[in-house]
């Protein structure tokens, strides 16, 4: 179950008990580069899969794979700190992943368990960079459980912990969060500032990007796609429009099609609120055409948010609103 209280993870976390704890431990044989390797290499493979069949799509394997490999893996005698440092940092990736794939399947709490964990790794990888990441997943669920405050507080821990140690295209995702989360709150200047603060960040590339962020997508895609639901919560739904649009263009459409089916939904509902009618019956329509064989709960609950204007389209005889709606039933969406 999805608690208040376990959300609150990073806001007073102390990792020396948990650091000693597992150094007493590291007595499981030897580890180095090798054996990491092979854990980002299932992660990646995973995640690309996730992208294209949903959260349901080899869940029951990653969770194992985490348990039985990845997580005794941690209990090793590295050849040095780095690659200890790697190994945790490995290991927090793929319960990222697994926290992702059981968000995707609107199976809150377990994804809530998965951060969780998936903090407390990064903290011994990097209590910097890496533990803000999973700081902001904490905080996404907590904005999309409607518990903005808290959210807000998370995103603030997060930017503190990552300023002057992440990489400027991460230090803009973070930056996004906090402006999606203020903009909800009603906070439109500091969203604003929070907009602005991510658009320089992302064009100064300091650095590559952190394999931790990148497993999510391109900085750009991401940034385009939060930055364009910050601007839906702030009403700015032509801007928004803008944005959503210019996310098509960074998410390649054949590995990313759970994003485009989102972004084609959210684009819909932007044009619904400018009263583009027949647009807006379109881009739920091409939305409707990437479902297929995906297990994914977000994009389920997406089409089914646009019923009932649908249906109001369809009773003012907009065109093409009946045969979407005909096509939604059929297709199980409803």
């Amino acid at each position: 179950m999805y608690t208040t209280a376990g959300a609150s993870l990073p806001l007073g976390y102390d990792h020396e008990p948990v650091a000693r704890l597992l150094r007493a431990r590291a007595d499981q044989g030897r580890a180095g580069a090798a054996e990491v390797a092979v854990v980002r290499e299932v992660t990646r493979a995973f995640g690309v899969a996730d992208e294209v069949l949903g959260g349901g799509h080899g869940l029951s394997a990653v969770a194992a794979y985490l348990a039985d490999t990845a997580v005794p893996l941690l209990s090793a005698r590295f050849t040095s700190e780095h690659s200890r440092r790697d190994a945790f940092g490995a290991a927090a990736e793929l319960a990222w992943l697994l926290g992702f794939k059981h968000h995707d399947l609107g199976q809150e709490g377990a994804a809530q368990a998965y951060y969780r964990a998936g903090f407390q790794l990064a903290v011994e990888a990097d209590p910097h960079g890496h533990a803000a990441w999973m700081t902001r997943a904490l905080a996404h669920q907590a904005l999309a459980a409607g518990h903005r405050r808290q959210a807000r507080d998370l995103a603030e821990v997060a930017l503190a912990r990552a300023a002057g140690h992440a990489d400027s295209a991460t230090m803009a995702l973070l930056h996004v969060t906090r402006a999606r989360i203020v903009a909800a709150l009603g906070e439109r200047p500091t969203a604003a500032r929070e907009l602005l603060a991510a658009e320089d960040d992302l064009a100064r590339s300091d650095r590559p990007q952190a394999g931790y962020s990148l497993l999510g997508g391109p900085a750009a895609g991401t940034f385009a796609s939060h930055t364009a639901r910050a601007l839906t919560q702030a009403g700015d739904h032509a801007s928004a429009e803008a944005r959503h649009r210019a996310a098509f263009a960074s998410w390649d459409p054949q590995a990313f099609p759970r994003v485009h089916l989102l972004t084609w939904t959210d684009l819909g509902d932007c044009l619904a609120a400018q009263a583009r009618a027949d647009e807006a019956v379109a881009a739920w329509g091409r939305a409707l055409d990437l479902a297929g064989g995906m297990t994914s709960a977000r994009s389920r609950a997406a089409l089914a948010s646009v019923r009932g204007m649908l249906a109001a389209y369809r009773r003012r005889g907009v065109p093409g609103a009946t045969g979407l709606e005909q096509r939604m039933r059929q297709a199980g969406a409803w």
